[in-house]
């Protein structure tokens, strides 16, 4: 396709991004107006059904907890997905990597090194957030947060052992075969937590463990074992695609030639 007929093409599409924009926007409720009806049960019924008080959760991991498995799902293919492609890539284009290599090894490429108070701030700041990662996890049944984003923020962890310069305990604290197993068991987990209910004589996802007293951290039953699940499972995939770029751009392109 020529770039005329590229240009073309993206003109039409972005107009057409921009009217469907503006017609979904026309049909909004006026600010301070929720027309939710089912936002308005929940409110009402969330807290006494589930013991727990961070509804937002509540709803991901229970009321349409099979929706969100199949985003689980989404994001586990995805990570496979990168992987795959990554590791055909570096099969097929191993003349290219040597090109590369020949060219960041000029003087002018060489990133520099990072400064002593840079790796000592980085370092530092590696156990509170590990903590604070494990706390929006494990609470996310009753605070906002959940596994979603607790395993984010417990995959920037090891970026930050790579930003402080070393590579190598990089790749000793992310080890490449415990993160598979790692998302692997957390993939799998909901979908078990899941079979439970069904195992319990009721349906698929039935919130079957005990509720505990509200505003627990042991509250709300399946929610809270499904947060830590998912936290699992989004903390590994992240780390295991840092895992496969840096590998693409440390250990083959700064490879020297073969």
């Amino acid at each position: 396709m020529t770039r005329s007929a590229r240009l073309i093409v993206f003109t039409v599409s972005a107009f057409g991004l921009i009217l469907l924009y503006l017609w979904g926007a026309s049909g909004l409720p006026p600010l301070g107006h929720y027309q939710g009806p089912y936002g308005d049960l929940i409110n009402q019924v969330g807290v006494y059904e589930r013991h727990a008080t961070d509804l937002v959760t509540a709803v991901n991991f229970d009321y349409r907890g099979f929706d969100t498995l199949g985003e689980e799902f989404i994001f586990f293919a995805s990570v496979i997905g990168v992987l795959t492609l990554l590791r055909h890539q570096r099969e097929e284009s191993k003349q290219e990597d040597e090109a590369f290599a020949r060219d960041d090894q000029q003087p002018g490429r060489h990133a520099p090194e990072p400064s002593e108070a840079l790796k000592v701030t980085t370092l530092a700041l590696i156990g509170p957030l590990v903590v604070f990662g494990i706390y929006i996890v494990s609470h996310g049944q009753i605070t906002p947060g959940g596994g979603f984003q607790g395993g984010v923020i417990l995959a920037t962890a090891p970026l930050l052992v790579y930003l402080a310069g070393d590579y190598k305990t990089f790749k000793k604290v992310a080890a490449h075969t415990l993160l598979e197993v790692g998302e692997a068991i957390g993939a799998l987990g909901y979908a078990v937590i899941g079979l439970l209910g069904m195992i319990a004589g009721g349906v698929f996802l039935q919130n079957v463990l005990p509720l505990g007293t509200t505003g627990n951290i042991n509250s709300a039953g399946t929610i809270a074992v499904i947060s830590a699940s998912v936290g699992l499972e989004v903390a590994g995939g992240f780390v295991l695609l840092m895992h496969a770029f840096l590998e693409q751009t440390l250990e083959l392109r700064l490879r020297g030639p073969q």
